[in-house]
């Protein structure tokens, strides 16, 4: 793990960059694309339901899947790449409207185990591994830092897949060719809806990497990786204060969260549970000189790590963190999911 001074340089390297260069340095970045045919209304609606801003390349990716299939949009890529559009794209289609359980709650809706609240599911993919993709924000009031995936069947595992839903849709097509070989008329239907999808970014000024400028300068904002490996980000000021590191190294600390998942009774989970409680104690000591993000790390690798015994340790830790750096939403949203986390019935419409 690096230490906390080495990083320095490189924000005030960011901060000190010249106009020019930051133009330059643009090219494979998304512009800010046209507005999409979706009204006002709708969008209020997504806010009054997520208290999240959306991107404009959700609304785009909506027009694009209404042209693909007009009767459908939310199953547009079903046959092709066994994708189906939800969450947001649920108060597009205006399926909160009859939907049978009366008060959905929109936090939950799609929210998989592994999920941070950070993190917003937009589409399913295979329901054996639990694939599905989403927003990763950074912060509640900020626009996504990019698309992510997860198989919450295999872990807490976060990829990054672009920074709009085009260049992860276009990016998850590329696997599935390369996994399907030469079927011809899959491989015809693939062909065909790849050359749609880039045809639509291009037209649209939104780039197919995977990894474009601004999530570069993304990482060199993150503090820690943490256990989901998308990272954590958190105001980190001049004299280096805002974040301090963890005690003990990502191996070390699953190794702790190892010896209290799996102690044979309570006497030796209690035992086990020592060098956590005494790292809470620095988180404390750190809250008291500004570092929040100590907390935020500890609290993120315990909720990773998915064991329900650290559940009481999360909510001492996660809300407190999200308070302090004015967050508040995402510990909201971590309360919510802490009280009704599953890996089954996720979805909020269906009255289950």
């Amino acid at each position: 793990m690096t230490g906390r001074a080495k990083r320095k340089p490189k924000s005030i390297q960011e901060s000190g960059m010249g106009n020019g260069e930051l133009k330059k340095a643009r090219k494979d970045e998304s512009n800010p694309a046209p507005s999409s045919g979706v009204d006002a209304q709708q969008r209020d609606e997504i806010v009054q339901h997520y208290s999240f801003q959306m991107p404009e390349d959700l609304y785009h990716f909506w027009d694009f899947c209404k042209e693909l299939c007009p009767e459908d949009p939310h199953g547009a890529l079903k046959d092709t790449l066994g994708l189906q559009l939800v969450g947001p794209f649920d108060i597009l289609a205006g399926a909160h409207t009859n939907s049978r359980n009366p008060q959905p709650n929109f936090h939950l809706h799609w929210r998989y185990f592994y999920d941070p609240p950070e993190f917003q599911t937009i589409l399913l993919g295979s329901e054996d591994s639990q694939h599905h993709m989403g927003y990763y924000r950074d912060t509640p009031d900020s626009l996504p830092s990019f698309v992510g995936e997860n198989e919450a069947r295999k872990g807490c595992t976060i990829t990054q897949m672009g920074d709009n839903l085009f260049a992860a849709v276009h990016l998850y097509l590329l696997r599935k060719r390369k996994e399907r070989g030469s079927k011809k008329a899959e491989g015809d239907a693939l062909q065909s809806l790849e050359a749609k999808l880039r045809d639509k970014a291009e037209s649209l000024g939104l780039s197919l990497e995977q990894k474009t400028k601004g999530m570069k300068q993304r990482d060199k904002k993150v503090v820690t990786k943490t256990f989901h490996g998308a990272g954590i980000v958190v105001p980190v000021d001049k004299n280096d204060v805002g974040y301090r590191e963890l005690p003990e190294t990502d191996a070390g600390l699953k190794k702790i969260c190892k010896a209290i998942a799996e102690a044979r009774n309570d006497e030796e989970r209690v035992k086990a549970f020592g060098p956590i409680q005494e790292m809470i104690t620095f988180v404390q000591f750190a809250n008291d000189e500004c570092d929040y993000g100590m907390g935020y790390e500890l609290g993120i690798d315990l909720f990773c790590y998915g064991s329900h015994y650290f559940h009481k340790v999360i909510k001492q830790l996660l809300p407190m963190a999200y308070s302090l750096l004015k967050r508040n939403l995402f510990g909201e949203i971590l309360e919510a999911h802490l009280s009704s986390r599953s890996h089954d019935n996720l979805d909020q419409l269906s009255g289950h």
